[in-house]
């Protein structure tokens, strides 16, 4: 574990929907979270192209460049996102393409990262957290495996329900004291 203080997390949110219960939740979180944690929510990922290396490199896009440059000045990043015919929405796959290069050296490279969310199946949306992991951990993030939180949104609000709101603060908390184990080579 790590000292928390001044701990700055960029925050992912898989759903574009203004009213989207992964969108409140990371509001909640940002708005709430403990004392030293700072989180940043990258709105934008809607404009965006989908990544195409025939755009990328000198004159990227603004928009890729700005997300690139958000998750890079970031000590941590976590996702919030729901679940889209059992995987992740187009938007945070594309956001996690943009930020995986250049290969090896992209924004989200080391970043000790996170994924949460709420969907209203029965499932609570763990195929798409799970997806999103094993694709920022492919891209070289660091995934930090115990604050994956599933909840189904179909019996509970987890905006309001104390046993779910103490398990995403929790997930936040292990994610910010997080240090990566580093191996000489």
């Amino acid at each position: 574990m790590t000292d928390i203080q001044n701990t700055h997390v960029a925050v992912l949110v898989g759903s574009l929907r203004a009213g989207s219960v992964n969108r409140k939740i990371a509001e909640i979180l940002r708005d709430e979270a403990p004392a030293g944690v700072t989180l940043d929510i990258v709105d934008g990922l809607d404009q965006i192209p989908f990544y195409n290396e025939d755009i990328d490199g000198a004159d990227a896009p603004a928009t890729a460049v700005a997300l690139r440059d958000r998750v890079a000045s970031a000590d941590r990043v976590l996702a919030v996102t729901p679940e889209y015919n059992g995987t992740m929405p187009a938007v945070l796959n594309n956001a996690i393409d943009w930020l995986s290069r250049p290969y090896g050296a992209g924004a989200i490279v080391g970043k000790p990262f996170g994924v949460l969310g709420a969907t209203p199946t029965p499932y609570g949306g763990k195929w798409a957290h799970g997806d999103t992991a094993r694709s920022a951990g492919i891209a070289g993030a660091v995934v930090v495996e115990d604050v994956t939180v599933s909840q189904s949104a179909i019996d509970v609000d987890p905006t309001t329900d104390a046993e779910v709101r103490a398990k995403l603060f929790a997930a936040l908390a292990r994610l910010a004291e997080f240090t990566p184990t580093v191996t000489a080579a």
